[in-house]
């Protein structure tokens, strides 16, 4: 039946591709190979499939080179956005700081004035009391002399007619209290001009106390809603930092610490705000602590960032790559790290500040070369086909490290690429994913 079967695979092919013949003559006899259609079908079929292969590995490398060359614009591009974003933050924060300080001595004048202006009515209704007082006192006078006057002309009318040098003694003691009514009366209408002028500069002193205390009202508003921003920006900006920090394990609070402790950059941690008031105003306290709560927040920022460039949150090669291998237990041992597959000679980069700590052959790793970061954090890069730093040497994010490759025990080209914490070995996908959100 297979006979009968081939034989009419043959006949059918035989119109397409008739039987050949491939003769070999030597000194002493003609031999012939016979090259049946099915045979002819399969040496084509074979041919066209390794043309197609070749066709599609050619593509997969050329798709590969220029994956990898956009993916590396991508991260320049995301690690320039994010460097002009902290700048620009920079730079709202010291405007902001900025229009804070003014708005403190602004606020430190606007006090000093609304002193003056309570010392100047205080003063004024002192004096008006007082002349209200000596009104007082100059009224009863005057109303006393008033009344001996009188009383003095109905005496003086009763004794005319009895004593003639009597009555021109009361005569003149009559005159003597006119002219001491019309002094008083002088004087009580300069008093009451008085009282009038100071009431007039108490209301004035009044209403400039009310303007003022308005404009600084105002200008508490301006700067609680400069505030509110300021804090609605840095909460924002702050808040997938950290959780990026707490997602790789890496306590934020301990990490800041140690950056405070080894900083040496330009300008030095951000100070707080200190002001000398007088009486120790609640609103400008409040105001000083906001501010200086804001100036810490972007003094920690600053600090993120330093931190951001001395731990591996990157991945060490861009583009036309995969994941071949997880870390975790393979074969019954713990493969420490996580393979990434690609052609020999993708460039490894270093995905973090730190210092070349080991660049050699070793059983199973090959060329290797690891890197001691901060925060006692390391790093290892396996199989390498070329090394290109050397030890003690000091290395910066992005900076190229060596070649992958597939060398020591492995199974084909890739970088073999570990994480290690205080020496034990984590997984680093928990970098990588941890700074997927904000880089």
């Amino acid at each position: 039946m297979p006979k009968r079967l081939i034989a009419r695979v043959n006949s059918s092919l035989g119109r397409f591709l008739p039987e050949q013949r491939l003769f070999m003559k030597s000194d002493s006899a003609t031999r012939f190979v016979r090259l049946r259609p099915i045979t002819q079908a399969w040496v084509l079929a074979a041919a066209g499939a390794f043309f197609l292969w070749a066709v599609v590995a050619t593509s997969l490398l050329f798709i590969a080179g220029i994956s990898s060359g956009s993916a590396r614009e991508q991260a320049a591009v995301a690690q320039a956005a994010f460097e002009q974003r902290l700048v620009t933050l920079a730079k709202e924060r010291d405007s902001r700081a900025s229009e804070a300080v003014a708005a403190q001595k602004r606020f430190q004048l606007a006090l000093d004035q609304v002193s003056q202006m309570q010392s100047q009515l205080l003063a004024s209704e002192e004096r008006r009391r007082e002349l209200e007082t000596g009104i007082d006192v100059i009224q009863g006078t005057l109303r006393r002399t008033m009344t001996e006057r009188d009383n003095a002309r109905a005496e003086l009318a009763k004794t005319q007619d009895k004593d003639a040098g009597k009555a021109t003694s009361l005569t003149a003691r009559a005159d003597d209290m006119a002219s001491t009514v019309d002094m008083l009366s002088t004087v009580l209408n300069d008093t009451a001009a008085e009282r009038d002028a100071a009431a007039r500069d108490a209301e004035d002193a009044r209403v400039d106390a009310d303007r003022i205390a308005l404009e600084k009202r105002l200008l508490e508003e301006r700067n609680d809603e400069i505030f509110t921003t300021l804090e609605g920006a840095v909460k924002v900006s702050m808040t997938p930092l950290d959780r990026m920090f707490r997602n790789a394990g890496m306590n934020p609070d301990s990490i800041l610490s140690q950056i405070r402790k080894g900083y040496s950059g330009t300008g030095g941690p951000l100070m707080p705000i200190s002001y000398s008031t007088k009486g120790e105003d609640p609103a400008i306290a409040r105001d000083a602590a906001r501010a200086n709560g804001i100036l810490e927040r972007l003094d920690e920022m600053n600090m993120y960032r330093i931190a951001v460039d001395k731990l591996p949150f990157a991945i060490p090669i861009y583009g036309g790559y995969r994941f071949t291998s997880p870390f975790g237990y393979r074969w019954g041992r713990l493969h420490a790290g996580i393979d990434l597959a690609g052609p020999v000679g993708m460039q490894v980069h270093a995905p973090a500040d730190g210092i070349v700590i080991a660049a050699e052959w070793e059983n199973g790793y090959g060329n290797v070369v690891k890197v001691r970061h901060e925060f006692g954090v390391s790093t290892v890069y396996g199989h390498l086909s070329r090394i290109r730093v050397k030890v003690g040497q000091k290395v910066s994010r992005g900076d190229v490290i060596g070649d992958s490759g597939n060398t020591g025990r492995s199974t084909g080209p890739h970088l073999h690429y570990e994480i290690r914490v205080g020496g034990d070995p984590i997984n680093p996908m928990t970098f990588i994913k941890a700074a997927k959100d904000v880089f």
